[in-house]
């Protein structure tokens, strides 16, 4: 078996995307498919041919097998899925959208991956990996997924193991926005590479603009900030360097849902390869493009065959 390269952790749920633009209320027939921050990447990623896996929780029902089946037929390695006998898999309605972003409801109180401790993962049992990639969905999900989150990374980085993290920010599933601000931005401080949206930054840092927003960041340790920009593309920032790449032209808006998990496979997977910072956004932008023309959350996302395709046919914006 090929070596662990990314280990990612993180809630995922059944997702049901409606079959006819409108109102969730109104519609009769949905799609099913997988959601998840954590688990797109994990499928992104492993699309690339880089080995990752997924940590958390699942419950004994059709949901938890649905998504253990689709990362196991993505080659997601599931060895680390717990499955809780006596809290239930979540699950979300997606409506479909001519334009704007789609209304999304969740289903997830008390579910399973709320449930997730360390006792559970066990520090000195976690895989062995050269990655780590967290978002800021499992701090707000629970107490106790909090915990098991800010350990890990500790351990993992006392282990040199580099750290992404995408903020993520889902302020729904905090009891306030101070706390969140305060606990998600312990955990970006400690990444080797953050990845936040133009308005994440703004609420994290309180600054309005991205050169700001980055220096924030690299002032308090992160090597590289990326700053994702919509079709703007997005600024990397550096120690050394400063620079906006270009977003890649889309020609149809389908679904913006997953688009930043995409961004995110895209550098992640090219910093892993020994890519340039710049080159590594530029794959992130191409996967966020593709994201973008597609329905669901990762269904988008391409192999390097179908990536290396469209970057060479893709048209940057001007």
């Amino acid at each position: 078996m090929s070596e662990l390269k990314v280990l990612t952790m993180g809630e995922a749920m059944a997702m049901f995307i409606a079959d006819e633009p409108g109102s969730l209320e109104d519609c009769l027939s949905y799609k099913r498919s997988v959601a998840g921050a954590e688990t797109n990447v994990a499928i992104g990623l492993s699309r690339l041919g880089i080995r990752t896996a997924w940590m958390s929780k699942v419950g004994n029902d059709s949901f938890g097998r649905m998504i253990m089946k689709t990362l196991t037929t993505e080659g997601v390695d599931v060895s680390n899925i717990l499955v809780d006998e006596l809290n239930p898999t979540g699950f979300q309605l997606k409506s479909k959208v001519e334009k704007g972003d789609p209304v999304v409801e969740y289903f997830r109180k008390n579910s399973s991956a709320s449930k997730i401790s360390l006792e559970d993962f066990p520090l000195e049992q976690l895989p062995l990996t050269q990655h780590l990639h967290l978002t800021g969905i499992p701090p707000a999900i629970s107490g106790s997924f909090r915990d098991l989150s800010w350990q890990v990374l500790n351990h993992l980085k006392q282990k040199d193991v580099t750290i992404s993290f995408d903020p993520n920010l889902r302020p729904t599933l905090w009891s306030n926005e101070r706390e969140m601000i305060n606990v998600v931005n312990q955990f970006a401080e400690k990444a080797d590479w953050l990845l936040p949206g133009i308005q994440e930054g703004e609420i994290l840092t309180g600054y309005s603009n991205k050169e700001d927003i980055a220096s924030y960041y690299l002032e308090r340790g992160v090597k590289l900030v990326v700053i994702k920009l919509g079709e703007e593309g997005a600024y990397l920032a550096t120690e050394n360097e400063r620079k906006q790449v270009p977003g890649f032209t889309v020609t149809k808006v389908v679904d913006t849902v997953g688009a930043g998990d995409g961004f995110a496979v895209g550098v992640i997977s090219a910093l892993l390869e020994g890519l340039s910072y710049e080159e590594a956004v530029v794959r992130g932008n191409a996967i966020g493009a593709k994201a973008v023309m597609s329905s669901g959350d990762h269904e988008g996302f391409p192999n390097m065959v179908e990536l290396e395709h469209f970057m060479k046919k893709g048209v940057l914006q001007s």
